[in-house]
């Protein structure tokens, strides 16, 4: 649905009847994970993806029935891999599909919940996909905010238990199926919702306004981060020299950090490209005492050892420094900036994932994980000297 929001905003805002697939659950090598949407108008107009093009016309024909009946169905595409072919889903994988009718009367939530994803506010959208009372509450759902919800999905022991495990999604910032018996029993599993959460994107902070930080701003906008560039010195820390920062902050490093202390939390990563010891000493110490999933440091092997000894200097501990990303990035040979950002990138999506980072041609098994796992600290991985 972020990914669509201009589309289902437009077509909310015309009165019209349209349809929106997600993706609810999947299996195996699936294209595109839960939460994947995709808007189809009135005309047949189609805004978004569910699988890259593999079920894409199966599920249209789904959309225009629901536009017409007003009627919202579930459907499962590729069940095995000998029936991949017959809608498309060459990779073998798995795609659970919720295809619902929607216009103001069915969904009076979704303005609110539009303006809050643009807004960078928490909001989370639960809605019936399976009932097995014979689908009377399939379709029906529950906006939750941080400090309240609304909306009906068919009796308050289903409400009590949702509120509380929806808020629980929605502070990590997961999207996934919820099980729950006919009445909203936890220990039971004949009643399916799906939760999509939108939480507010995760932060990258950069400190150090040099010309490799541009490139890794860009990088980390493109990933879907909230991009800060930091840096002292008022001459270089400019939003004209980072316009893929959503702001530039002109402070010392370590004072913006305690000041952010906190905003930072497990999805935050921060990047510190100064390799200077006065500013990047106190700001990775500070850093190291937060929660933050992901702390780099740029520089050469010798600045590296450098930075190390100061910090354990400054009292930090053995544990924190072993969080420390030191020199940033997977060994990719990089020399540019830009190069050095995708490096940067590449060992985000690692950790969040938990990737080995070598070749998928030298690698078996599955390709896409299904959760993050803990984070891998590498040892001695980095690009090239500067």
């Amino acid at each position: 649905m972020r990914d669509i929001r201009e589309a289902v905003a437009g077509l909310y805002a015309s009165g019209e009847r349209f349809a929106v697939a997600t993706v609810i659950d999947t299996f195996k090598s699936a294209p595109r994970p839960a939460g994947a949407a995709m808007a189809v108008s009135a005309s047949g107009e189609v805004f978004g993806s569910l699988s890259g093009g593999c079920v894409e016309g199966a599920v249209y024909e789904e959309a225009l029935e629901a536009i017409r009946t007003g009627v919202p169905v579930r459907r499962t595409y590729g069940v095995a891999d000998e029936d991949a072919f017959s809608v498309g889903l060459t990779c073998g994988g798995t795609l659970h599909v919720f295809v619902e009718p929607v216009d103001r009367d069915r969904y009076p939530s979704l303005g609110p919940v539009l303006g809050a994803i643009e807004e960078h506010r928490p909001v989370a959208v639960a809605t019936v996909v399976s009932d097995p009372r014979g689908g009377g509450r399939t379709g029906m759902r529950r906006t939750v905010w941080p400090g309240h919800a609304e909306g009906d999905v068919g009796g308050d022991r289903l409400t009590d238990a949702l509120d509380d495990d929806v808020r629980g999604m929605l502070a990590q910032g997961s999207t996934g199926l919820l099980r729950y018996g006919a009445d909203g029993q936890r220990r039971g599993d004949e009643l399916e919702v799906f939760v999509q959460a939108f939480a507010p994107p995760p932060r990258m902070l950069v400190f150090g306004a040099i010309d490799f930080a541009a490139a890794v701003a860009r990088t980390g906008a493109f990933l879907g981060y909230r991009v800060t560039v930091c840096d002292a010195r008022p001459v270089f820390a400019t939003a004209k020299r980072f316009p893929a920062a959503e702001e530039v902050v002109v402070k010392w490093p370590h004072v913006y950090l305690d000041e952010m202390a906190d905003l930072i939390d497990e999805r935050t990563a921060v990047c510190v490209l100064t390799h200077d010891p006065k500013f990047d000493v106190p700001v990775l110490a500070a850093a190291l005492r937060t929660r933050a999933g992901y702390i780099g440091a740029m520089g050469s092997r010798r600045t590296h050892d450098d930075r190390m000894a100061r910090l354990r200097e400054a009292g930090v501990s053995e544990e924190d420094l072993a969080r420390l990303h030191s020199p940033i990035g997977l060994d990719l040979g990089a020399r540019t900036p830009e190069e050095t950002a995708v490096s940067i990138a590449a060992e985000l999506v690692r950790d969040r994932w938990g990737g080995s980072g070598r070749a998928l041609s030298e690698t078996t098994g599955r390709i896409h994980r299904d959760a993050p796992v803990e984070p891998f600290v590498p040892a001695g991985f980095g690009h090239a000297d500067r």
